[in-house]
């Protein structure tokens, strides 16, 4: 009898962390969450956000193959860190946000890599164009809550961003990293 009640409360022990994951996400709470980016203007880093966006999520850490993630980012919303670039990159030749004034971001695969890591295939459509994307997200639980940062880079040209004059990638680099910072709640 010792021995199968030791059994019993070895097996309860080592289940409890995975019963602690058997959780889905199902939204993302907007004012502790951040989409940014970074790029290089005349060989000078620079940064700035999105202020507005909007996600559809469902992800439970036990069935990542199972998981869904869609944003809309609402791209009037960015901030540059100056009133005068937020203008410009409104324009036609930047993102045209009259015709164009969300970009989407829908996954097609999640898969574990192990360690709270996740690999997370989409698409991403800027003006129109649809690009895939790929990043390594990494998850850290906290309580009914995880946080989930990653990033992944894009080209500019790919999307139509910066054209007319600003073709040019001496002036402003063709490669933007995307940054998220999200957190997750649990339903």
């Amino acid at each position: 009898m010792q021995i199968n009640r030791t059994a019993l409360l070895l097996a309860a022990a080592l289940s409890a962390p995975l019963a602690a994951h058997a959780v889905e996400f199902t939204s993302i709470q907007q004012d502790k969450s951040n989409i940014a980016f970074g790029y290089k203007q005349m060989g000078v880093g620079m940064q700035g956000h999105f202020k507005k966006f909007s996600a559809q999520l469902s992800f439970d850490p036990a069935k990542p193959a199972a998981a869904k993630a869609a944003f809309n980012v609402d791209i009037a919303s960015i901030d540059t860190g100056s009133a005068e670039a937020n203008d410009q990159v409104a324009d036609k030749d930047w993102f045209n946000t009259k015709q164009y004034p969300t970009a989407r971001f829908v996954s097609s695969a999640i898969r574990s890599l192990g360690g709270n890591r996740y690999q997370v295939d989409g698409k991403l459509t800027i003006k129109g164009k649809t690009q895939a994307v790929s990043t390594t997200a990494t998850m850290a639980p906290q309580g009914n809550a995880a946080v989930f940062d990653g990033a992944f880079v894009i080209k500019r040209a790919d999307f139509a961003i910066g054209e007319g004059d600003w073709k040019d990638f001496g002036t402003v680099a063709n490669e933007i990293q995307i940054k998220f910072h999200l957190l997750a709640r649990a339903k």
